[in-house]
């Protein structure tokens, strides 16, 4: 016999202007993100809705990748429609991952780095711990954006070829998804109002601050080409600057590996 659908239930988080998140906590899907789609793809899109899964089936990174789940993780997808859907996607990694950061900045314990990794990942010890995916699109004329954030809480999985962290790692009292989700939604509207009222220049400048420092050894892996040098900062739309032998290069996109350059 077919078990009934399990309806989730839903917390509302007060925002600083005046409206809220409906956050929908799920206990099992295979994808926050595609859930959001899907109900965009139907017309049943709605602004600032957040959608927790406390288990996630089929998760997606950047670059077609899986995102391994085994239990106990922040699984958490962000739909934003119309009016919503102002911030260029382009920004939107350096938002999120301020408010990723600071919301897991107060789980960190002393004598354990916190960095952000350019342009969407969150280190822990110089361990990959957390992700970012953005996702835009149109529907019936209007656009619509969804914001996907997994971070590795209570377990990491084993992925050959890959050094990975998670907050267990640090000891001490590890939060459960949904106060982590909710530590998220009120550090994602601290920004986006930061943004509103000082513009990029402030995202950038409290993204240099948490994220790689100047000089940091970068490798940088585009389509087919690879090149190195050492992290030289942010254009004014984000872009990464590059410092190589031949002169500052502009990175629009690629896979950015902390490593250290060969200067043979």
């Amino acid at each position: 016999m077919t078990q009934p659908a399990i309806c989730p239930s839903v917390v509302s988080i007060p925002r600083g202007n005046g409206g809220a998140w409906r956050m929908e906590v799920h206990d099992r899907l295979g994808s926050t993100s595609d859930l959001c789609k899907n109900r965009l793809d139907a017309g049943q899109g709605e602004d600032g809705i957040a959608i927790l899964a406390l288990k996630q089936t089929a998760g997606r990174g950047s670059r077609g990748r899986e995102w391994h789940d085994p239990g106990g993780n922040l699984a958490l997808s962000i739909m934003l429609v119309g009016p919503g859907a102002v911030v260029p996607v382009g920004l939107w990694p350096f938002i999120a991952g301020l408010a990723l950061h600071d919301a897991m900045a107060g789980y960190v314990p002393p004598g354990h780095a916190l960095e952000l990794k350019w342009p969407n990942d969150l280190l822990l010890d110089g361990r990959k711990m957390a992700g970012i995916l953005i996702e835009t699109g149109t529907e019936g004329g209007v656009s619509w954006q969804v914001i996907g954030i997994g971070a590795n809480l209570r377990g990491r999985p084993d992925i050959a070829g890959r050094a990975l962290s998670c907050l267990a790692d640090c000891g001490g009292d590890v939060p459960a998804a949904p106060e982590m989700a909710r530590a998220l939604l009120h550090h994602l509207d601290l920004w986006l109002a930061r943004y509103g009222a000082h513009g990029f220049d402030a995202i950038r400048a409290a993204w240099l601050e948490r994220g790689h420092a100047i000089g940091t050894p970068i490798r940088v892996a585009a389509g087919n080409q690879q090149f190195t040098g050492t992290f030289a900062g942010l254009e004014d739309d984000g872009i990464l600057l590059l410092r190589t032998s031949a002169g500052v290069r502009r990175v629009v996109t690629g896979e950015v590996l902390l490593a250290p350059v060969n200067r043979e």
